[in-house]
């Protein structure tokens, strides 16, 4: 309720397929595993960390309402203000440094580990997204609205 766009551009990045193939191209014990960059798929001549989905999508957490971080929290990566696209990361602990929109540090918090945070904590730099599904969503479309690059 709280990302409604971030939700529907992630949804949507998934069954496109998007994801499928890429790695946690960034992992920092203690800390998080970022996913979600083209660039991390094998044969791609990008550097991984640098690619997105040719647009980008405005941040959800500068609302009173928005989520925090906590161990478990699925977060839209960006670099910068209203810069997100299709990376993501998962956090290891509260970071509540991320939740604040100083200098435009604040990430939009849109999902969470529900099952398998040991999972999420045993994840190492380069292992692979073979395939992603969404398992439960709501009765609607899911169609985010984007800003060209």
């Amino acid at each position: 309720n709280e990302a409604p766009n971030t939700v529907a551009n992630f949804v949507n990045l998934v069954e496109q397929g998007f994801y499928d193939g890429t790695t946690f191209h960034r992992v920092i014990g203690a800390f998080m595993a970022q996913a979600g960059c083209p660039n991390s798929k094998p044969g791609s001549d990008g550097i991984p960390g640098t690619g997105g989905p040719g647009y980008t999508i405005e941040c959800e957490c500068y609302t009173e309402g928005a989520r925090r971080h906590f161990a478990g929290t699925l977060s839209m990566a960006h670099a910068g203000k209203d810069t997100g696209g299709s990376q993501f990361f998962i956090t290891h602990m509260p970071t509540p440094h991320l939740d604040q929109p100083i200098a435009q540090n604040a990430h939009t918090v849109f999902g969470r580990v529900l099952e398998g945070l040991d999972i999420v904590l045993s994840l190492k730099a380069n292992d692979e997204l073979k395939s992603v599904k969404v398992l439960r969503k709501r009765n609607h479309d899911y169609e985010p609205v984007t800003n060209p690059e």
